[in-house]
């Protein structure tokens, strides 16, 4: 039953984070928000939303390590998995950007959320401001940069909904995110219970792979339309809003403290190891590029994650 409970609770996370976005493209081009500002806010926001639901709830139901683990776990899932399987697929060939701008977003963010919570285990509210400001500060520098930029990809976008559907879109979506985060972290509790490991393994693991879907598939669908750098821009930007926008809002609404040090002695060195380690991946031994190699190299890198946590 756990486990059905935890599938259940990843769809309805997948199908409201869908429907979310949906809705807030539909509202923001209703009040003529260019695309290029949906696709780095709105969209953003809106694919993070299963991690930000998840994480807010399990915080104020007194379950932390879930919150934390998801974050963590989808951080290392996007970059082991998600990224491994994209370059398994197709190589791809990284724009400059990637190390000018969004690399080094990611690692700030990434070494910012240890130092907040290593010493003292926990993220409160006034740490979690200071990352959803910085975060802030992220995307405003990015909309006025990029806005001009001839050669960016705007976001494509459907035609506009009518305000009836928009607002039926909208109701589904924050429902089904609720509904999906209740039963999700009930199952996951249970799961933890029924094979005797904490909650934070689960978190990691089965709950992480889960809110990571919405990434893959979008990841996935970018390479099958050939926008092959699209795709990485996705993974290391969900990386970001993970760690300063559902981090960031979780411990403004409920500080976050840390209950298994499984997390700081083993997780979150992974996390930051991996996000490292893609910069000499991307540079060596071919500049900008990305093959089937490297995807192998992340994959069996997550599998080494994976395993010893199972056992």
């Amino acid at each position: 039953m756990a486990f059905i409970a935890v599938a259940i609770g990843i769809f309805l996370l997948i199908k409201g984070g869908d429907w979310l976005m949906h809705a807030a493209v539909a509202l923001s081009l209703r009040f003529s928000i260019p695309k290029i500002v949906i696709g780095m806010t709105v969209v953003s926001f809106a694919t993070s939303a299963p991690e930000l639901i998840v994480s807010i709830q399990s915080a104020l139901s007194g379950h932390p390590d879930l919150a934390l683990g998801n974050v963590v776990g989808s951080n290392i899932a996007n970059l082991g998995l998600v990224l491994a399987v994209i370059l398994l697929i197709c190589p791809i060939e990284v724009p400059q950007s990637f190390y000018k701008t969004d690399w080094p977003m990611m690692i700030l963010a990434t070494v910012l959320f240890y130092i907040f919570i290593a010493f003292d285990k926990e993220l409160n509210a006034t740490e979690g401001a200071f990352m959803f400001f910085l975060l802030v500060l992220f995307i405003v520098y990015l909309i006025k940069v990029k806005k001009n930029d001839p050669d960016e990809v705007v976001l494509e976008v459907e035609e506009l909904l009518p305000v009836s559907k928009t607002s039926m879109c909208f109701i589904a979506g924050g429902f089904s995110l609720w509904l999906g985060s209740e039963v999700l972290i009930k199952g996951a509790v249970f799961l933890a219970q029924d094979f005797g490991v904490t909650e934070r393994i689960i978190s990691v693991t089965i709950v992480s792979l889960g809110t990571s879907i919405p990434e893959l598939s979008a990841s996935i669908i970018a390479v099958i339309n050939k926008e092959k750098a699209i795709s990485l821009g996705n993974l290391i930007g969900s990386n970001i809003f993970n760690l300063l926008a559902v981090m960031g809002i979780t411990s403004m609404v409920h500080p976050v403290i840390v209950q298994d040090t499984g997390l700081l002695d083993n997780d979150i060195w992974w996390m930051i190891g991996i996000s490292v380690l893609v910069l000499p991946l991307v540079l060596i031994p071919e500049k900008l590029k990305l093959g089937r190699k490297e995807g192998l190299v992340l994959l069996i890198l997550y599998a080494i994650f994976l395993i010893p946590l199972f056992l």
